[in-house]
């Protein structure tokens, strides 16, 4: 397995529900709780590939977060952890509070998702030895379909934070996109949003696909 990371690394996802996955609080880690997502399944590759090299892999998704969230709590679950690598998926929620209310919760406009999300990546990336950005998906083939639409210019937005911050960018949505060319999206998700085990591999594959490029 060709990936960039150095033994004893620290590798830090943080994200929303996608990432968060039921994962311990309040770090999930590999002797605890991943959660049962597609951090968990990086962890078991890199655990099994890289057994005299580990990696320590560490998660703080919380599900229901938008970028706005992840700036609120961003010193503590992002910058005292000092990760050697950090991944971040966020955008799905900005957009799903737009289609779906929720108590408490408001969708984070386009132009917002972007300044908040460039702030926090500035004040990471010197930090860092490599950044990782993924894109947010909707299950959905239907490019006319609005939540859809929407989310393909999130998935712009981040596509540009990764080329303007010299990121690894992990194009989720068009992982999905190939899948969901031969199979329904019910086959991946109940809801267009969270995915099941094979949806999560997907993820995974996606990411060390990326990977194996640096």
């Amino acid at each position: 397995m060709k990936v960039p990371f150095q033994t004893g690394q620290n590798l830090l996802f943080v994200g929303d529900s996608i990432t968060d996955c039921g994962r311990e609080r309040p770090v999930g880690n590999r002797n605890g709780n991943l959660g049962n997502g597609y951090v968990y399944l990086v962890d078991c590759l890199l655990g099994a590939a890289l057994s005299q090299a580990p990696i320590n892999v560490l998660n703080t998704g919380i599900s229901g977060d938008c970028v706005t969230d992840l700036q609120s709590r961003w010193q503590i679950d992002v910058l005292d952890l000092d990760p050697d690598w950090l991944s971040i998926m966020i955008g799905i929620n900005d957009v799903w509070y737009k289609f779906e209310s929720e108590p408490g919760k408001q969708e984070v406009d386009p132009n917002e998702f972007e300044r908040v999300y460039r702030e926090l990546i500035e004040k990471t990336r010197p930090r860092l030895s490599g950044l990782i950005l993924m894109s947010p998906f909707f299950l959905e083939t239907d490019q006319s379909d609005p939540m859809r639409a929407q989310m393909n210019l999130y998935g712009q937005i981040t596509h540009k934070l990764a080329n303007d911050y010299d990121a690894v960018f992990v194009d989720v949505q068009a992982a999905f996109d190939r899948h969901l060319a031969y199979q329904p999206a019910q086959s991946l998700s109940g809801d267009r949003v969270h995915p099941n085990g094979v949806g999560h591999a997907i993820i995974t594959q996606a990411l060390f696909n990326e990977l194996s490029k640096y």
